[in-house]
């Protein structure tokens, strides 16, 4: 039995959804399609219901999910093994990531490792950070990156990089390059989703400094970094995002820094684990480079 067919099975099983499952594993919908019919002929039972869009894990597949997990993990525990012996670090790591590190952090860290383990792959899952939590307890990933620090017994944090978050608005729309924080009440604000560290670590320095979140005038709320900076530089409102997601814009003036009187903002990205899962080789190798590389920053 191919244990490709298996990851893909485990992958629609769990999202409930072809699509999904493509999204997750970076492959179009039919060609999930077809590896989910193969293992259905390869093991003569139908695996899912299809009920118009939605789908049915058949009482076949409940019985499947629990064995193929249970081959996938011996799968990667022996590619580990074959690894020790070779000593050489290989194999795929699947790492969930929030916006900012997923999308402005992590891809050099990743370029370095690979330089240093040719043998090696990833997949980033980039999410906000709860979903990225949610799914380090729900065992989807080994190791997550995040911009918030949620409460939680079971995680593992490790303080990774700092952050300055700085309020950014459009040129055409703010003339003073420096206000004081309670002016932020009275201009219409650009916000990102609530599941966003981002989001959630601009309401704690808000209210640190006593602005509360209802007196906020909020003109939009977006649910990608992109679509934030995109909606600031047409004008919508002021928004307080992560200095590092607004880099470029910043050198082409597109967007401009409004300094606030007497508030300094910074945050700590972290790296997080489950307390009780113990690292594959390959990740206890990424976890050391990235924490090296952090540095250089």
């Amino acid at each position: 039995m191919d244990i490709h067919h298996l990851r893909i099975f485990a992958s629609v099983f769990r999202h409930k959804s072809f699509s999904k499952a493509s999204e997750e594993l970076f492959l179009t919908q039919p060609t999930v399609s077809d590896h989910i019919k193969t293992l259905e002929e390869e093991l003569s039972c139908r695996l899912f219901d299809r009920l118009g869009r939605s789908i049915v894990p058949t009482k076949e597949a409940d019985a499947l999910y629990t064995h193929a997990v249970e081959i996938i993990e011996k799968a990667d525990v022996l590619k580990e093994v074959i690894g020790q012996v070779t000593k050489e670090v290989a194999g795929e790591l699947v790492i969930g990531a929030s916006t900012i590190p997923g999308t402005y952090l992590i891809p050099p860290i990743i370029a370095a490792f690979r330089k240093a383990h040719p043998s090696t792959s990833f997949q980033i899952i980039v999410s906000d950070s709860k979903d990225i939590v949610g799914r380090i307890l729900g065992h989807e990933f080994l190791i997550g990156i995040v911009g918030a620090k949620l409460t939680n017994h079971q995680i593992h944090y490790i303080s990774f990089m700092e952050d300055e978050m700085i309020a950014v608005a459009a040129p055409s729309l703010m003339k003073d390059s420096v206000i004081p924080l309670q002016d932020l009440t009275r201009i219409p604000m650009v916000m990102r989703e609530e599941g966003s560290g981002t989001r959630r670590e601009v309401e704690k320095i808000l209210e640190n400094k006593g602005v509360a979140p209802e007196e906020i005038k909020i003109a939009g709320i977006f649910g990608s970094t992109d679509a934030v900076k995109q909606a600031v530089k047409a004008g919508l409102g002021i928004s307080i995002v992560s200095k590092f997601s607004v880099t470029d814009e910043l050198r082409c003036k597109v967007l401009k820094e409004i300094r606030l009187k007497n508030v300094l903002m910074r945050r700590n990205f972290y790296i997080i684990t489950h307390k009780k899962r113990t690292l594959p080789l390959v990740y206890r190798a990424f976890l050391e480079h990235i924490k090296q590389e952090a540095k250089k920053f």
